[in-house]
């Protein structure tokens, strides 16, 4: 659905399309158990697992969200209806209107499911319909990568989109009986002039669409994507006849395809995928409406995973930024969880120093006295480093003594914060004689107030200290860079059954409060982060990270009904003990 720039002028070797054997899982899967769905049933949408839209992009300094779209998305084009041409069916309706917002002459909706659901592998199934979209409209069910990587290095899974130019020697089709696929990564072919952003898409010269016998225009049908490590398989299900959108399964060969996912839906007036530039050039009958019926997740040749909330886990014990011999619990690497970034290439390049140990090492030639430099190990996702606020970050540090530099660290909601080694100066244990040296810089002072240990982007960042830039030029390294709780990494205790024990809702402390007909809030207080762990019916576990609001922590469960028996259970961050401990499991019955 992002298009900003995509590549058209590559060959097809460069944009990671490949065929497979027909033997291959996709085009043979076997289908597991259902991870997760939303059923669109309830009386509104979800507030617990979709995001909504409002603005035209210029709110986030993406002025028609990268695409020159023309709508202004609201809240009020979404709504849960039962759908006029099938009776008995409720849906999400995604309604786009000929009405002005601002410089804004057409509405529509969008959501996502950002923060809140996430998908790794399956098979995901969405039945939907969508309207007569003549030129203009843009209907879309697509994902985008978690990744804190900018578009495209996090990956663009495009399920399905409606109302785009037709491929040129293809004969015509109506507009509404066509429809297509796509995935966007990052790919150093695509680095051309007038494709800044490196962006390449599996659909060029890549047969990517379905041509069904009859017009999609308010009827539904069901779009699949079959997802593996390894490959991945578009399908159009109308009736009885299941039709790829590709030729042959894609191979899954860009780390960023194997990583988790959230959902996006929308339905775009206009923009650079359609035939309309301008207003005038919108010729599609509106208001029209397209509808979602469900979205579905199940199992795929034993692969899938669906986490809810931020669906990341706290890392205990050491954790490796940048190492290579150093035992760690866990740890990241580069170019694979993890890259490194040169900020000022101007002043700064690669160096060479050998390694302080292992085989690899962060080596940096400074070439351009009097001015600045810096750089950082950027994490590709997200992670919780909460439980090491009483620890220390340990790296192995070799600069001239006369040079001046700070240490940081970046969190997710752009907080950086700093510590200083001064030239001449023994700062955090490092002694400044030019030689491979330890530095130990203490979390809670280099986190400060201000960073979210929770929400961590950079683990690792050096910068030159303002009015102190090197006057000749000099090498530097760092290496060995590991976070340290302190304490010794305690294995996460394995969920086991809750108590079968009925009680009414809980209040006070913690506990568990029906909000809504179809809705649950769990509730906790606790120094640190809290868990909830949940069933419905006894059926899956569902493990949550709560949302923390000073020391009291909440999540909504929804699509919930009368009668549903809810078990549940919370695991909570002691800050004073260092140490997980869990609460007694409890259980309420829906009214």
């Amino acid at each position: 659905m992002n298009r900003q720039h995509i590549v058209r002028a590559l060959a097809g070797a460069a944009l990671a399309v490949a065929s497979i054997a027909a033997s291959a899982s996709v085009t043979s899967p076997v289908i597991g158990k259902l991870l997760w769905s939303e059923e669109f049933n309830g009386a509104s949408l979800d507030g617990s697992v979709w995001n909504s839209y409002n603005g035209n992009g210029c709110q986030i300094g993406l002025c028609g969200y990268g695409n020159q779209e023309l709508e202004y998305y609201s809240p009020n084009n979404l709504s849960i209806v039962n759908v006029p041409f099938e009776p008995g069916t409720r849906a999400l309706a995604i309604a786009a209107r000929r009405e002005t917002v601002g410089s804004n002459v057409f509405t529509s909706g969008k959501i996502d499911s950002a923060g809140k659901v996430q998908v790794k592998y399956g098979m995901i199934e969405i039945r939907m319909a969508t309207p007569s979209v003549g030129v203009g409209l843009w209907p879309a069910a697509w994902m985008l990568g978690t990744s804190l990587q900018p578009w495209p290095r996090k990956g663009e899974i495009d399920i399905m989109e409606q109302g785009g130019r037709q491929p040129a020697g293809v004969p015509a089709v109506s507009p509404d009986r066509f429809v297509g696929s796509n995935v966007i990564t990052y790919a150093d072919a695509a680095c051309v002039p007038g494709n800044e952003s490196c962006a390449a898409s599996t659909a060029w010269q890549t047969k990517n669409w379905v041509t069904p016998a009859r017009s999609l225009a308010n009827r539904f049908v069901i779009y699949r994507l079959y997802w593996t490590d390894t490959q991945m398989r578009f399908t159009l299900v109308d009736g009885a006849k299941e039709t790829d959108m590709y030729n042959a399964p894609l191979a899954v060969n860009s780390t960023a395809l194997q990583a988790p996912f959230y959902l996006l839906m929308n339905m775009a007036v206009g923009g650079n995928f359609t035939n309309a530039a301008t207003p005038d050039q919108v010729t599609a009958p509106l208001p029209a409406t397209m509808y979602v019926d469900y979205v579905r997740v199940y199992q795929l040749d034993g692969l899938g995973e669906v986490k809810l909330g931020v669906g990341i886990s706290p890392e205990v014990g050491k954790f490796g930024v940048f190492t290579d011999t150093t035992p760690v619990d866990n740890g990241q690497a580069l170019g694979t969880s993890a890259d490194f970034y040169i900020w000022n290439t101007g002043s700064m390049g690669g160096g060479n120093i050998p390694p302080y140990e292992g085989s690899n090492v962060l080596a940096l030639n400074y070439f351009a006295p009097g001015q600045w430099f810096g750089g950082a190990v950027a994490s590709r996702q997200a992670h919780d480093m909460s439980g090491f606020r009483n620890g220390n970050i340990k790296l192995k540090i070799k600069a001239p003594a006369n040079v001046a530099f700070k240490i940081g660290i970046l969190d997710n909601y752009t907080n950086h914060s700093w510590v200083t080694f001064p030239a001449n100066t023994t700062a955090y244990g490092l002694v400044r004689n030019g030689e491979w040296g330890t530095a130990t810089i203490p979390v809670a002072e280099i986190a400060g107030p201000l960073v979210a240990l929770q929400s961590m982007n950079s683990l690792f960042e050096f910068l030159s200290v303002d009015g102190a830039n090197p006057t000749a030029p000099f090498q530097m390294a760092f290496d060995d860079i590991v976070w340290d709780s302190g304490s010794a990494s305690t294995p996460q205790v394995a969920v086991k059954a809750l108590a079968a024990t009925t009680t009414t809702s809980s209040t006070g402390a913690s506990g568990a409060t029906q909000t809504g007909t179809s809705t649950l809030q769990f509730s906790a207080t606790a120094s640190g982060w809290v868990d909830v762990h949940y069933r419905v019916n006894g059926g899956d576990l569902q493990s949550v990270r709560m949302r923390q609001d000073g020391t009291t922590s909440r999540y909504t469960a929804g699509g919930l009904k009368a009668g549903d028996v809810v078990e549940y259970r919370f695991t909570a961050w002691d800050t004073q003990r260092q140490v997980a401990t869990d609460s007694a499991a409890k259980t309420v019955v829906i009214r």
